[in-house]
């Protein structure tokens, strides 16, 4: 994951379903958000990486660089936070264990923290660069994923210690798991995909995405056993578990850094740093296309999905410059909101 700049498992894939009949052309015309487009202004300063959203709670889990916002998912208001998480960018939530665990990427550790008093419990020492983390409920591990030291250190997440390192073949990016008991992760600097057997706590495979450069954000269509890879050159790779090949590629926006798979309608999401949200849908030419581009704002490029709900939260905030430029601009201050984009 990286870094979306200041002035966001198995929760992750979730559903989208009338948004995406929501025809709204890309964010470089002059188009608009659909008008059912709701903003939560939880405030504060600071960068920003991936947000989390846990249904059952109706809660936001927001990384905000040196700690995690928790957030009122209906009012906005925000309900505690999860302080001295030091370069932070993902939260995994073990509901069934009543605690959570943050990948602090600038101390090299995770944070494990209470999920009903949001105080923190413990830390525990990982690779260089923790960035992408998951709970395997079925095995009860934490799969947190190391972009310097080119690791994965696997986590008992009941008692709250190392149990393996994991070699990997590069620098990891985004992680899923499926159904059967596979963890898979994006090697960005290899342009390749890999996948972990959750149980063995070993690599089972590493497979080339072609011309996919860079890739970032990850889904999984667990019943096609279809993976869905977000690439820096704009593409969507879409790769067959089954043979271990790519089949297709389809355009997608700029900047790209989420991708969610919605098993209800069989959608593809992916929200780009341009500001939009892609929708890609499989026709019954058996082809992958782009039915819809929602507008969202422009350095909004991750997001989480509430399959209970039927919701897409889209962090974002105002710039002094284009969000995309280097050097960075400055967030305005104060800016800082959740777009909510319902069915």
């Amino acid at each position: 994951m990286k870094t979306i700049f200041a002035g966001i498992h198995c929760l992750l894939v979730a559903a989208v379903v009338s948004l995406l009949a929501t025809p709204v052309v890309a964010a470089d015309s002059d188009s608009h958000q659909p008008d059912n487009v709701r903003r939560l202004a939880p405030g504060g300063d600071g960068r920003w990486d991936y947000i989390v959203v846990d249904p059952a709670t109706n809660r936001l889990y927001i990384t905000r660089s040196t700690r995690v916002m928790v957030v009122d998912a209906e009012s906005g208001k925000t309900l505690a936070e999860i302080a001295d998480t030091a370069g932070v960018h993902g939260v995994a939530l073990a509901p069934d264990l009543g605690v959570g665990f943050t990948s602090n990427g600038k101390e090299n550790k995770v944070s494990v923290f209470d999920l009903k008093t949001f105080k923190e419990l413990k830390k525990i020492e990982t690779g260089q660069n923790p960035d992408s983390i998951l709970y395997h409920a079925p095995t009860h591990q934490v799969f947190v994923f190391n972009g310097t030291s080119h690791d994965a250190t696997v986590i008992d997440a009941a008692k709250q210690s190392v149990i393996a390192t994991i070699p990997l073949a590069g620098r990891p990016e985004f992680s899923v798991a499926d159904d059967s008991g596979n963890i898979y992760f994006n090697i960005e600097d290899k342009n390749s995909l890999g996948v972990i057997d959750a149980a063995q706590r070993k690599v089972k495979n590493v497979w080339s995405l072609g011309n996919c450069e860079e890739p970032t954000g990850l889904a999984v269509d667990v019943k096609t056993q279809t993976a869905f890879s977000a690439c820096a050159n704009k593409q969507l790779a879409v790769f067959d578990l089954k043979n271990g090949k790519v089949v297709q590629t389809v355009p997608i926006g700029d900047d790209c850094d989420a991708v969610a798979y919605d098993p209800a309608t069989g959608n593809i999401i992916a929200s780009n740093g341009e500001g939009t949200l892609t929708i890609i849908h499989k026709g019954g030419n058996g082809k992958y296309a782009v039915s819809n581009t929602v507008t969202t704002q422009p350095g909004s490029k991750t997001m989480a999905l509430d399959a209970e709900h039927h919701r897409v939260y889209v962090p974002a905030a105002k710039f002094t410059g284009n969000p995309t430029a280097r050097p960075r601009p400055q967030m305005v201050a104060g800016s800082f909101e959740v777009l909510v984009v319902p069915e």
